[in-house]
């Protein structure tokens, strides 16, 4: 690691942790030449396989841009937007894979836009999963009627 400060070709780690709930390593660094200390942050490299088999690194900014535009008209705050990229990020990386497919990024943003906010979920799905019928948008929302009977009976259940 060049000194930011030097340029000096090498450095010293003295100390090394976890950040970001454990995504990273931080670690602080000494220059042998000037003395000086700054911090490095490393993160493992995660790749999106896109379907043309083009591969590029992963981006919440990108999920955050891609659900924005179906929360469009919608109350739903930055900090909501930045939530669920941040759960797609965890489930993407859950997989152990270091390369991941495009289709399952898109399936990993569903359960947790579902949740968010269904108009913008419905929105997405009939985007992602290609609707081309009235018949398409019924059946996702039979689904969704069903999927929120299911929560509401289970949070009923967890209270009594």
């Amino acid at each position: 690691m060049h000194c930011p400060f030097c340029r000096y070709p090498d450095s010293r780690v003295v100390d090394s942790r976890e950040a970001d709930e454990g995504q990273a390593i931080r670690r602080r660094r000494s220059c042998p030449e000037c003395g000086r200390r700054f911090t490095t942050v490393e993160t493992a490299v995660l790749s999106v396989v896109k379907r043309s088999g083009v591969t590029e690194p992963f981006s919440r900014e990108k999920i955050v841009r891609g659900v924005r535009s179906a929360c469009r008209g919608r109350k739903v705050d930055d900090d909501a937007l930045n939530l669920l990229a941040q759960k797609v990020e965890e489930t993407v990386r859950a997989s152990g894979s270091a390369e991941i497919p495009s289709q399952e990024v898109g399936l990993a943003i569903l359960g947790p836009l579902r949740d968010l906010d269904e108009v913008a979920y419905l929105r997405f799905a009939s985007v992602y999963r290609s609707f081309s019928s009235a018949e398409d948008f019924e059946k996702e929302i039979g689904d969704l009627r069903a999927y929120r009977k299911e929560a509401q009976e289970a949070e009923a259940e967890a209270d009594s």
